[in-house]
């Protein structure tokens, strides 16, 4: 439940912590806002609080055009512990329901369609669809303002079938039209740049290093301040690169020429940053851990990595040999079965790729390549296939799959007991090792036991 007195000093403070975690709407004007906004606090009895902008407009309000809640972070505190919501709302955001029906959307999650709707009806107050559309109308308002794209392309891609059927939704959801939104013409260009907003803190610069350690050649960068990578979305290969940018916010410029899919690629890449975490209450509750009495470094998300196969591929390479012993087999890979993109960057190489080589360029044991093949073949023979799916595969272990489901799938409560670094940390602390109170958040707890050997 919203606690009305938090969310009222959250507001008038307009503290970045809380952006996201609940929205404003004030009953005289008919506008809802982000904590954040800069505009004149409303008086307390004027307002009411919603869990999130989409049951913001179903209540009927209208978003704010200062402080533009289609940009605030996502992740909300509505969300809690319920696994089977979460898992439903980052599907969605992925298009669950833009590429199947509700019915299908619930058979994938394992529950009844009646049960899916009473599960949203009673955490979010409105139905799947209706969470659905409100998310693609705010990221074509969020296109609208920050692109040049016309007005027809953002439609699509923000996963709408026809003009029609967007513009109908447009007015019907936000009372406003596209044309209202883009008042000023904006420069085209090759490339789409857009703001990712984030509850800070966020530890920047430690989660370079960690991806500067573990970087492909041509695969990925990681250059004080920007990180960067390739990537194949929808069959159409990629760039993008991100930085630091203005408060609480980074800035994504992205090269991809796909015609549909954006929505879902920015989600995607948000995914990949773990920019909608809650760090407010992850480090809450890991600051009460025995384990973490010498203190936490604040902001430390989960650096991630494309997908669950490009996970795999680096964790069983990884397996009982050093990160640069690692890194080294990686980049041969990469340079014998990397696509080229341009002329200095490649794409990871695919399941189909590594199915058809003998691997003979990786300085492995056969039997790790045998590995990484029946991998590659049991993920084109099931995309859908969960991680830990692949404990079937001989030479993959629960550590793989762990590491898999923590870096390529996002997962926040991955505990790698088992990893040499985490039991060196461990040892560190001298304190017991029991994990269960830091649930659901044990893959931050992971990475901060992993960042405290480099310290």
């Amino acid at each position: 439940m919203l606690n009305n007195s938090i969310c009222q000093q959250a507001r008038l403070a307009r503290d970045a912590r809380f952006d996201g975690l609940f929205f404003t709407a004030v009953k005289s004007t008919g506008i809802y806002c982000r904590s954040v906004c800069p505009a004149r606090a409303p008086a307390e009895h004027q307002v009411s609080y919603y869990f999130s902008a989409a049951a913001a407009v179903a209540a009927g309000y209208r978003p704010c055009l200062r402080c533009r809640p289609d940009s605030a972070p996502g992740s909300a505190a509505w969300q809690g512990s319920q696994t089977t919501l979460q898992r439903a709302l980052r599907l969605i955001d992925e298009g669950g329901l833009q590429q199947q029906s509700q019915a299908a959307l619930a058979t994938r999650l394992g529950i009844s369609e009646r049960y899916l709707r009473k599960l949203f009806q009673q955490q979010l107050g409105l139905a799947p669809k209706q969470y659905a559309l409100t998310q693609q109308v705010l990221f074509a308002k969020k296109l609208l303002h920050e692109t040049a794209l016309p007005v027809s392309d953002i439609a699509f891609q923000a996963g709408f079938n026809s003009v029609r059927r967007f513009n109908d939704a447009f007015k019907q959801q936000l009372q406003l039209s596209p044309t209202a939104i883009r008042r000023h013409n904006k420069a085209a260009n090759d490339c789409i740049e857009l703001e990712l907003s984030y509850r800070p803190p966020l530890a920047w610069q430690r989660m370079l290093q960690f991806w500067q350690a573990r970087t492909l050649d041509g695969i990925d960068w990681a250059d004080a301040p920007q990180y960067g990578r390739t990537f194949n979305y929808h069959g159409q290969p990629g760039w993008f690169d991100v930085a630091p940018w203005r408060d609480s916010s980074l800035k994504l410029r992205l090269h991809w020429q796909g015609k549909q899919g954006l929505f879902n690629l920015v989600q995607h890449i948000r995914r990949l940053l773990d920019l909608d975490a809650n760090m407010l209450q992850i480090e809450q509750q890991l600051s009460d851990s025995p384990l973490f009495a010498g203190g936490i470094i604040s902001g430390l998300r989960i650096p991630g990595l494309w997908d669950s196969w490009e996970a795999g591929v680096r964790a069983v390479l990884g397996q009982q040999v050093s990160v640069a012993g690692a890194r080294t087999q990686l980049n041969r890979l990469v340079q014998a079965l990397g696509e080229p993109l341009g002329t200095d960057k490649k794409l990871f190489p695919t399941p189909q790729a590594v199915l058809a080589s003998d691997l003979q360029m990786i300085k492995v044991p056969n039997a790790r390549r045998d590995t990484l093949k029946a991998l590659a073949e049991l993920v084109i023979a099931q995309p859908e296939a969960e991680p830990q799916q692949w404990l079937a595969l001989k030479g993959i272990g629960p550590w793989t799959v762990n590491y898999a489901r923590l870096r390529g799938l996002s997962d926040s409560d991955i505990w790698l007991g088992g990893d040499l670094g985490v039991q060196k940390a461990l040892a560190k602390t001298g304190r017991d090792t029991d994990n269960s109170s830091l649930a659901p958040w044990r893959s931050y707890a992971t990475f901060q036991l992993w960042f405290s050997l480099g310290d």
